[in-house]
């Protein structure tokens, strides 16, 4: 709708010292000569702004339009709408435009009118006494028989319906609309219970249960003057907590109730870990991130232990096993294996206890619920979680070729030719076994043994000395043999593996050459803890040692490439399964260390102190998750959520190889790859 607005005003009226009467004002217009009568009133004075705009005629003469319509601008212009037969929401391209300014309901009802039926018919107290209209000129007889045979359909009819209730069926279904399950459900009965408990309360409750005791006791005895010599009294049972565990669906109703109050009582640390992000990594220009401390992990019974082995389970997310011993050997003891979850970080969820301190655990990457364990006595064991019993399936005796010294690595490797599991371990007796599970047995073959010459065969031997003082050779195993602390599988070529000594040497063997290094690798002064190849680019691995340092290698080259020192003895470190540029290293004063070649290769994205009076001992990255696992000597495990730069994801993994290798060449003086 348009409309034409003319700004056409009238001509200003001149005014002597801005007053004027009302007869001079009147006499300008055209009639002004029978204006005269107002001349009693009082003058008007006409007050002009004096900002008042001047406006020539033409301006006054131009045409302003105005366009109106009846579009509402209040009115929502994406609305989406949920569409039941296609489950989506969808956006609705109508939008009613319509205002209601005023609305008045009535307040009168017909009486005795259904709204469905037809209009109301008369009452018969108002028919009687009228005659039905009749028509003059008609000259049929009334009581002919069509006229019979119509007044007879015209009764049958009956009263006339609705024809919008309709419905070619006899019975209509009633379809219930779609409703969500929690808003039918009921909340569960609520009970507030309260209790004292003293010193007073509990010597009460073992009196009473001595008397309980005592009678039962005596109900055994039998009568006076009758001999007893061949009864026995049967003690009273006692009420202890396994009875109630023996019960399967009471056992998992309480670890459901369990999960529940931990959930209730670690609210704020749930929504931390799945909902927590740094503001500070959003601002401009910055690189570093944060470690958020979330859940802190203690098994009651070994808080004197150490932390020596940490493991994440390949399928469950937020599963994982802590094996406790000692790295000390005047301490140590019986150790443990524990299973914790992050639904339930008060206890573990299971707990396997052995004769000796455990060194080293791995989960197998099919089957989930197999551990294989390192004893620090040199045995190796491997334990199912779907077995009822507390012992290991599988366990190497001094007979079945079990190591001589501690195993500080075990690796599950693929099943071999024959479809058996298999695994391998590496000791300080300079051993490197393959241990194969059989129906009945546990099956070893030395796949290596190190040696420290380098510039000869390890099979070589050299010539006596005439020196009848000296009657040993160099070829004795119990001189040459070098202490192996770690080891590492390549990601593709699975005969390939890295090996890490006490000496600070790194070896590269194959399982095909059981007589000789395919490389040696010299870089660490002290003994080198752990050797981690890269998930991304398959030829580069890390190295953690005591000598403060963490190299970064070529399996091809001798030489590291990247070399940080740490300013302390590192216990371990650990590739991030998401970025090729990203590792994590923990040192025995505490920290935590968080490196992304990609933003910094000289300097750590994050340094934390993560704590005080402990030294951390191994690091884990949870597959799944941005979560980082730490463990310490003095038996707890905290977990750390990264933060956003401390994650960072490129958009196509496949560039993550390229991009690492772009950062080496660099590193190496040369030129980048295209």
């Amino acid at each position: 709708m348009k409309s034409v607005r003319r700004a056409k005003l009238a001509p200003e009226t001149p005014l002597v010292g801005r007053t004027a009467s009302t007869h001079s004002l009147r006499s300008n217009g055209p009639e002004g000569d029978a204006s005269g009568a107002d001349d009693w009133l009082p003058p008007k004075v006409l007050l002009k702004p004096p900002g008042q705009l001047q406006l020539t005629d033409t301006e006054l003469n131009e045409e302003f339009t105005r366009i109106l319509n009846a579009n509402n601008p209040n009115a929502p212009q994406n609305i989406a709408r949920f569409n039941h037969r296609e489950k989506v929401f969808k956006a609705s391209p109508n939008v009613d435009h319509l205002v209601v300014h005023f609305e008045f309901d009535g307040y009168l009802n017909y009486r005795n009118i259904d709204e469905s039926s037809a209009p109301p018919e008369p009452k018969p107290e108002e028919t009687i006494g009228q005659e039905p209209p009749t028509t003059e000129t008609s000259t049929e007889p009334l009581h002919s028989a069509d006229g019979e045979k119509a007044e007879e359909e015209k009764k049958s009819k009956g009263p006339l319906r609705n024809q919008f209730n309709f419905s070619e069926r006899a019975s209509q279904t009633i379809n219930n609309p779609y409703r969500e399950r929690s808003t039918n459900t009921e909340p569960p009965p609520q009970r507030t219970f309260s209790d004292t408990v003293n010193q007073w309360s509990i010597y009460d409750a073992y009196l009473e249960d001595l008397q309980q005791k005592e009678k039962a006791k005596a109900k055994g005895g039998g009568a006076k003057g009758q001999k007893d010599e061949d009864k026995h009294i049967l003690p009273a049972e006692a009420h202890t907590e396994d009875v109630y565990y023996k019960n399967a669906d009471l056992r998992k109703s309480l670890t459901i109730v369990e999960r529940m109050a931990n959930q209730n009582t670690f609210d704020d640390i749930a929504q931390d870990y799945k909902y927590w992000e740094d503001a500070s990594d959003e601002l401009a220009g910055s690189k570093t991130g944060t470690l958020l401390p979330l859940w802190r992990f203690v098994c009651e019974k070994e808080k004197r232990k150490q932390v020596t082995a940490l493991c994440w389970n390949s399928r469950f997310s937020d599963f994982f096993v802590v094996g406790y011993g000692s790295y000390e050997f005047s301490k140590q003891g019986p150790g443990m294996i524990g299973g914790f979850t992050l639904k339930n970080p008060s206890y573990p969820e299971f707990l396997y206890v052995t004769d000796t301190g455990v060194m080293s655990l791995d989960f197998h990457p099919q089957h989930p619920s197999m551990i294989a364990v390192g004893l620090y006595d040199g045995s190796v064991a491997v334990y199912s979680l779907q077995e009822k019993g507390n012992g290991p399936i599988f366990k190497s005796s001094p007979k079945g070729g079990k190591h001589t010294d501690p195993v500080w690595q075990v690796c599950w490797q693929k099943d071999d030719l024959d479809g058996n599991a298999n695994f391998f371990s590496i000791s300080t007796d300079g051993r490197v076994t393959q241990w194969t599970l059989l129906k009945t047995e546990l099956a070893h073959t030395d796949v290596i043994k190190l040696h420290l010459e380098l510039s000869s065969p390890p099979t070589a031997t050299q010539q006596p000395t005439t020196d009848p003082l000296h009657t040993e050779t160099t070829d004795d195993p119990l001189f040459n043999l070098a202490g192996g602390s770690s080891f590492d599988f390549h990601k593709k070529l699975d005969h390939l593996f890295v090996v890490g000594t006490e000496e600070g040497r790194i070896f590269k063997c194959s399982k095909e050459y059981n007589n000789q290094y395919l490389l040696s690798f010299e870089g660490h002064q002290m003994s080198v803890y752990t050797v981690r190849y890269n998930h991304f680019h398959h030829n580069i691995f890390l190295s953690a040692s005591a000598d403060w340092t963490v190299k970064l290698w070529d399996h091809d080259e001798e030489k590291p490439i990247m070399s940080f020192d740490l300013n302390s003895s590192v216990g371990d470190v650990a590739w991030a399964p998401y970025s090729s540029t990203v590792f994590a290293a923990a040192t025995t004063d505490g920290k935590v260390f968080v490196f992304d070649l990609n933003e910094n290769k000289y300097e750590p994205i994050c340094e934390q102190q993560v704590v005080k009076k402990a030294k951390l001992t191994h690091i884990a990255f949870n597959p799944f998750e941005p979560v980082l696992l730490v463990g310490d000597d003095r038996g707890a495990v905290i977990s750390l959520k990264l933060s956003p730069n401390l994650r960072k994801r490129s958009k196509d993994p496949e560039d993550e190889p390229t991009k690492l290798k772009n950062i080496l060449l660099v590193a190496m003086g040369k030129p980048p790859a295209d």
